[in-house]
């Protein structure tokens, strides 16, 4: 059965995570655009997780994802590889000491947001694909 609610809460933090990565994409707070995008990437997977009554631990989007494909479900090699992407803005985004010299605001760019942008929106819309898939073989 499914826990529709538990995942509309967890997918409405996604999205208002990602809404709030445009807005310092838009002020140039780049490594926090990024950092958000990870972090809504991850939020939407555990929507989709939460609503199957499936473990949601961890902070990796490719393993959480890889844990639903070794569920049944098919996750695309596309899908995991945007995740790979988004992973790597976990940490480095956050602290000053995962580099030798200066801030993580020194080392992102508007190129490096725009992209963790679009590799989140892109899951999230995957996590619905799959969620609405899911709720029609439900009935």
């Amino acid at each position: 059965m499914l826990d529709e609610s538990e995942y509309l809460r967890w997918l409405a933090s996604a999205k208002r995570t990602l809404e709030s990565a445009q807005g310092d994409l838009s002020r140039g707070d780049y490594n926090w655009a990024c950092f958000k995008a990870q972090q809504a990437a991850e939020m939407a997977v555990k929507a989709l997780l939460h609503g199957l009554g499936l473990p949601a631990y961890g902070h990796s989007v490719s393993r959480l994802l890889i844990n639903l494909g070794s569920k049944g479900l098919q996750v695309s090699n596309d899908i995991i590889n945007l995740a790979k992407s988004l992973d790597k803005y976990y940490i480095p985004t956050r602290y000053p000491n995962a580099w030798v010299e200066g801030t993580p605001y020194d080392y992102y760019t508007v190129e490096d947001a725009e992209s963790a942008i679009r590799c989140a929106k892109s899951i999230i819309e995957w996590v619905e694909e799959v969620w609405r898939y899911l709720r029609r073989g439900e009935r």
